[in-house]
């Protein structure tokens, strides 16, 4: 039996699960580490589409009695229904923006030049945000209403742009609107549910006949590695912020950007494949 195969699936897991909720775009690294290992066909794209799903699963755990309340909850209490009703509103404008200009994007944007400056830039937003006055109006996830949950999903939607980063551009977002750190990390995390499970239900369908027996291993492996990597994340960024701001992850930012280009111009990621 080739182990190799199940060495990359373990891997690119592992990547997922710790890019994922951290603002430093996962897909700038599932690139870079797909090129790397020679995973990145279309079967490869697709994999790490659904390795999401690990991701995914790791939040609702992490977060399981909430989830639980919130279920348990919508016939009559009006948090609940608020809470569900908030992250309808906040993942609409990336559904509705992702369907209409998806493909132009990817035809566009996937590529290095672009990618590093949408790594650079996002650094300088989150220097800025972090360096600027923050009134904290919006304490917990709870407190979010309508129209903050409509900002937080156009900031969102920023993550179209490759490298930008779903959770960063939501997190930053929830910071210039008033939430606290926490509050903004946590929404970034319940957002993470409906937008990461729609992007892999999506994908799932449109490349079905990619689907074969002979990958089941590879499919488990992936998404064992991508929940366990993305939970003990979770549960490690929400004690980093309690005490820390999300400046390191900017300058982490500014050096990736600068790997980007570096391995484009040495041929050694074929960044425009994407």
């Amino acid at each position: 039996m080739d182990l190799y195969p199940l060495l990359q699936a373990l891997i690119l897991g592992v990547v997922e699960g710790l890019t994922e909720f951290l603002p430093i775009s996962s897909t700038g690294h599932l690139i870079l580490a797909g090129d790397l290992l020679d995973f990145n066909d279309e079967r490869g794209k697709l994999f790490e589409i659904v390795i999401q799903s690990g991701a995914i699963l790791a939040v609702v755990w992490e977060y399981r009695a909430r989830f639980g309340k919130v279920l348990a909850g919508l016939p009559g209490d009006p948090v609940a229904r608020r809470f569900v009703s908030n992250l309808a509103i906040a993942f609409m404008p990336l559904a509705v923006l992702g369907l209409l200009f998806g493909k132009a994007i990817k035809a566009t944007l996937f590529a290095p030049v672009p990618v590093a400056v949408a790594f650079i830039v996002g650094a300088f937003v989150i220097l800025w945000a972090e360096r600027r006055t923050h009134t904290i109006t919006i304490h917990t996830v709870d407190a979010i209403g309508p129209r903050d949950a409509l900002k937080l999903g156009f900031a969102q939607a920023l993550a179209l742009i490759p490298g930008t980063s779903r959770s960063g551009a939501t997190i930053i977002g929830g910071l210039f609107c008033g939430l606290s750190r926490k509050a903004a990390t946590e929404f970034s995390f319940f957002l993470a549910v409906p937008t990461l499970g729609a992007a892999t239900v999506y994908q799932l369908y449109k490349e079905r006949h990619l689907l074969v027996w002979d990958d089941l291993g590879l499919w488990v492996v992936g998404f064992v590695a991508s929940f366990v990597s993305a939970f003990l994340c979770v549960r490690w960024l929400l004690r980093f912020i309690s005490s820390h701001d999300f400046t390191i992850f900017a300058w982490y930012r500014i050096v990736f950007g600068i790997v980007v280009i570096a391995t484009w111009q040495l041929d050694i990621v074929e960044w425009t494949a994407h």
